[in-house]
């Protein structure tokens, strides 16, 4: 082993190319090691319910695209978190999906034990072996919204012939069936005097007005609300130009094969949250003032408007 002196440098007699893949192992060292000790975030990763013990049920609720991935387990999660404090011997996991088209396709292949659909899909799950057992309040919240820049010049619904309107999903009720209904009542031919933008999600939807991709763009309340206050410079060169009709507000149902016991007991959850403090803190994240009990038969002004809007629209 060499003797280091001071003043000296250990590498002064050494060739440049072993000074330099010196230099670069100790420059590279800390990095690796670092790279060891944390682990790879690819995607974003929820946290919210802990691993479930070998004696556990999981049971999935999953809940459609109101927000992307992300936002949804933000705002869901912590009541997640709830009902799993009180369901002791069950672990229920949230799931989102990327788009309509997939959650369709979980709920009606019987992936989700619960779920949170919109209307049409609530209707729908009937087919696929699903009960309604509530739903989310504040009925006049679930309409269709149709916005625009404010510098876009559009105020007559006749200004969108020829142009494009952003929509979330085809199946998406409130923020593409009923302002395409709206938009056909009130004179224009939303098959033929339009075109129409599926973004997949409504942020989305949003988004392509904001950046002059379409000339109008189709949501409802919570995704514009959310928007408005995660984005308030962007949200302040948009307004809400026409609104629709309200419709029952989005459902809950339940697999067919959980138990009624355990229905039961998530209906009795979720319905009594707005009458205790931890609970109107959580419906608070949604936002939503309270669920409440609903049956097939809530739904048939759904199913009234779906019958017009297929003999009218598509």
């Amino acid at each position: 082993m060499r003797d280091v002196h001071p003043g000296r440098s250990v590498t002064a007699h050494s060739p440049p190319r072993n000074r330099l893949a010196a230099l670069l192992t100790a420059l590279m060292l800390p990095l690796l090691l670092l790279a060891c000790d944390s682990p790879k975030k690819e995607h974003y990763t929820p946290s919210y319910t802990s691993t479930p013990t070998a004696q556990q049920t999981v049971l999935i609720f999953g809940v459609h695209p109101l927000h992307n991935p992300q936002r949804l387990f933000e705002t869901y999660g912590p009541l997640v978190e709830y009902l799993n404090r009180n369901f002791p011997d069950i672990t229920i996991q949230l799931e989102a999906s990327r788009s309509y088209a997939e959650f369709d396709k979980k709920l009606y292949s019987r992936h989700f034990h619960f779920a949170l659909p919109n209307p049409y899909q609530t209707l729908n799950s009937l087919q696929h072996g699903y009960r309604i057992f509530a739903k989310m309040g504040e009925d006049d919240k679930f309409r269709g919204i149709i916005i625009a820049r404010k510098d876009s010049g559009i105020t007559r619904v006749a200004d969108l012939k020829g142009k494009t309107v952003s929509f979330p999903a085809p199946t998406a009720l409130a923020a593409t069936m009923m302002p395409l209904y709206f938009l056909h009542t009130h004179g224009l031919d939303v098959n033929k005097e339009i075109k129409r933008l599926f973004s997949g999600s409504q942020e989305s939807s949003i988004m392509n007005v904001y950046l002059g991709k379409s000339a109008a763009g189709a949501t409802w309340p919570p995704p514009w609300q959310a928007f408005q206050e995660r984005n308030p410079k962007m949200a302040a060169e948009l307004e809400v130009k026409w609104e629709s009709s309200p419709l029952p507000n989005n459902g809950l149902v339940a697999r067919d094969d959980v138990p009624p016991e355990v229905v039961a007991k998530m209906r009795s959850l979720l319905i009594s949250l707005h009458t205790h403090e931890e609970g109107r803190s959580l419906l608070a994240t949604l936002p939503l003032a309270r669920f409440e009990n609903a049956t097939e038969a809530t739904y048939q002004p759904v199913r009234d408007f779906l019958k017009i809007y297929s003999a009218s629209v598509h």
